[in-house]
């Protein structure tokens, strides 16, 4: 049995075990994720039921495998003749499912229902048990004791500068011609 679904702005069909790359989606990994936008299911030789534009109570279920992030895509910008170039960098945030039922009534899978409280119980069992280590003591470096420092004789500094002689203003009435 197959169904078509839609998340993301996108259409993926879908059939059991199938593992998809999708928009990002929220949930840890392992967690089971309801796809309810299914737009068609078919298989099992029987005929395609298409709904209009959903299938009612159909749904799709899934496990997240891993939130990841696609390959680096770079977006160049450019105006000819204006010294304009931009370049920036995009990662796409995804999610990365496997199918586990695809159900025409919208019940969920037993299989995965019962298989993720038996993880937990797993985590619960064995708890995680730390020994707490004393971090190493160091040991204090010996100082060596300063050497002396060698004085020098001061240099003689520049005699200051005389302030320069003010010109004197030129005398009134007398023009230069």
């Amino acid at each position: 049995m197959f169904a078509v679904i839609r998340t993301g702005g996108k259409q993926y069909r879908v059939a059991k075990d199938d593992t998809i790359i999708v928009e990002k989606l929220l949930g840890e990994p392992g967690a089971m994720v309801e796809l309810s936008d299914v737009l068609m299911i078919g298989g099992d030789s029987k005929a395609a039921v298409v709904g209009a534009p959903l299938v009612d109570k159909a749904a799709v279920f899934a496990e997240v495998l891993e939130q990841s992030r696609a390959d680096k895509i770079l977006v160049f910008k450019k105006n000819r003749r204006k010294n304009y170039r931009r370049t920036k960098g995009h990662r796409q945030e995804q999610t990365v499912l496997r199918i586990l039922d695809v159900s025409p009534t919208g019940t969920k899978p037993k299989a995965a229902a019962k298989a993720a409280p038996e993880k937990d119980n797993k985590k619960e069992a064995k708890p995680e048990v730390k020994k707490e280590e004393k971090a190493p003591v160091k040991k204090e470096a010996k100082k060596e004791p300063a050497k002396k420092e060698t004085k020098k004789p001061e240099t003689k500094k520049p005699a200051d500068k005389k302030p320069a002689a003010k010109k004197k203003a030129p005398a009134k009435g007398k023009s230069k011609e």
